[in-house]
């Protein structure tokens, strides 16, 4: 028994340890989450570092190259030569060849090399496209952050109508049941039929179903906004705001001089045009000489026994200090073919930054025309919101003093119920609106 009791309270500290304390969220503290947390962002991050480090990489092609090199050889056949032995004594016939070797049994050497590039015109402008390559992918990180910023948003917005919807569903069936309950009395008291109960009773058990749908729905809105931030799916989350916070407006579109550099797809545009032109660059500096520096400094020995190799007064030192100069000729025009291809990869980009500009231009203007839009219907709903409840109350009240039928209540419930629901989706197609606008706009998020 005592066991089963240390076993029991085991498990429960246990239960408890692991239990996620829920925390409470505004919309900032979700977009805040994201961006640390978000695992698309991080592979983009993790692109960045990438590019960092072959920015250092290319720097350090640059620096001085410093080896040393040595070895220790055995020649067990050295290496023979002939030579005429009549040049140096006349008293042998002439023509008279003699193998000679210059080459020791041992030998060994041991040498500093360094090279340093003096100048290598594509070293430069690989360094200058190695930095334009970071640029690059710290622009693709924004368009990220842009693009989880907007889910994030969209995602947080569509669990508070989720959540708002769920709330009317609970009312009405809160309004529908204590219609029920009075049908039913009245049925009771004979001022009301069965079909009356019943019908009220269909409409009761359709909204129980529709309920529990809504419970899911709710549960899935919440989950589609922590995949977003890239948090735990099973932590408890509460959201801070409701949608009587929400200011849906208009943000400022200029009438001319629309800056497209705010729009970060363009701005990649300029950056892989800035990157053409320097592969074009590094084509034609292609045409020019290399220019290295050589610095070398070492010692040798050579000796007919292996014993002799480590005599310290029989390693001889010796130094070279010259300069490799490497001048192109002719290389079967493949340079003048790159350069003419870089020309129309630079035609190509700046052909798509003309049509990107077109297209901003008509996402900002459609944008507009679709929040407005969205505006005017949400003005509209909500008025029909409250024609639909105040036609209710007046129907209910109809029906209590024997004036009216529950059919019409039962209507006018359904009516409200569904004034409510294009309500909330017009709020949201607004919302939605309002973030691409701003999103078209450049103005979404800035880093």
């Amino acid at each position: 028994m005592r066991g089963l009791l240390l076993l029991i309270l085991t498990m429960s500290t246990l239960m408890k340890v692991q239990a996620q304390e829920k925390i409470s969220l505004s919309l900032d503290d979700c977009i805040s989450y994201a961006l640390e947390n978000n695992e698309q962002l991080k592979i983009k991050q993790m692109d960045k570092e990438i590019a960092d480090a072959e920015v250092r990489k290319t720097v350090s092609m640059g620096l001085p190259q410093a080896n040393v090199n040595g070895g220790l050889n055995y020649n067990f056949e050295p290496q023979k030569s002939l030579i005429d032995i009549s040049t140096f004594d006349p008293t042998v016939p002439a023509g008279t060849e003699q193998e000679v070797s210059f080459v020791q049994n041992y030998d060994g050497n041991i040498g500093l090399g360094v090279d340093q590039l003096i100048f290598d015109g594509s070293y430069f402008v690989g360094l200058q496209a190695a930095k334009t390559y970071r640029e690059l992918s710290t622009k693709e990180h924004i368009k990220t952050q842009i693009d989880i910023v907007e889910a994030v948003s969209k995602a947080y917005y569509n669990a508070l109508i989720a959540e708002e919807q769920l709330e009317l569903l609970e009312k009405n069936i809160g309004r529908l049941d204590t219609l029920l309950n009075e049908t039913r009395e009245m049925y009771e008291a004979g001022f009301a039929e069965k079909v009356d109960v019943d019908r009220i009773r269909v409409n009761y058990n359709n909204l129980k179903v529709e309920l529990s749908r809504s419970r899911q729905l709710k549960d899935v809105s919440r989950k589609l906004l922590k995949f977003q931030m890239g948090m735990d799916l099973s932590q408890p989350v509460e959201l801070l705001e409701s949608l009587e916070e929400v200011d849906v407006t208009i943000p400022a579109v200029p009438d001319q001089n629309f800056d497209y550099g705010q729009r970060i797809e363009f701005s990649q545009l300029q950056t892989n045009r800035s990157l053409a032109y320097l592969d074009m660059k590094n084509n034609k500096v292609q045409y020019l000489p290399k220019l290295y520096a050589r610095f070398g400094y070492g010692w040798n020995t050579a000796a007919s026994s292996g014993g002799d190799l480590f005599v310290s007064r029989r390693w001889l030192d010796n130094g070279v200090l010259g300069v490799t100069a490497s001048i192109p000729i002719f290389d079967g025009f493949l340079k003048s073919n790159k350069i003419q291809q870089n020309k129309l990869q630079v035609k190509q980009i700046e052909n798509q930054m003309s049509y990107v500009k077109k297209s901003i231009d008509l996402e900002i203007e459609q944008s507009q025309i679709s929040l407005n839009s969205q505006l005017e219907t949400l003005e509209v709903q909500k008025q029909n919101v409250d024609l639909a409840k105040e036609v209710y109350d007046i129907t209910k009240v109809k029906y209590q003093e024997g004036v009216g039928s529950n059919l019409e209540v039962i209507d006018a419930d359904a009516s409200l119920k569904e004034a409510q629901t294009n309500y909330l989706n017009a709020l949201y197609e607004a919302i939605t609106s309002q973030i691409e606008l701003k999103k078209a706009l450049g103005t979404l998020y800035k880093n």
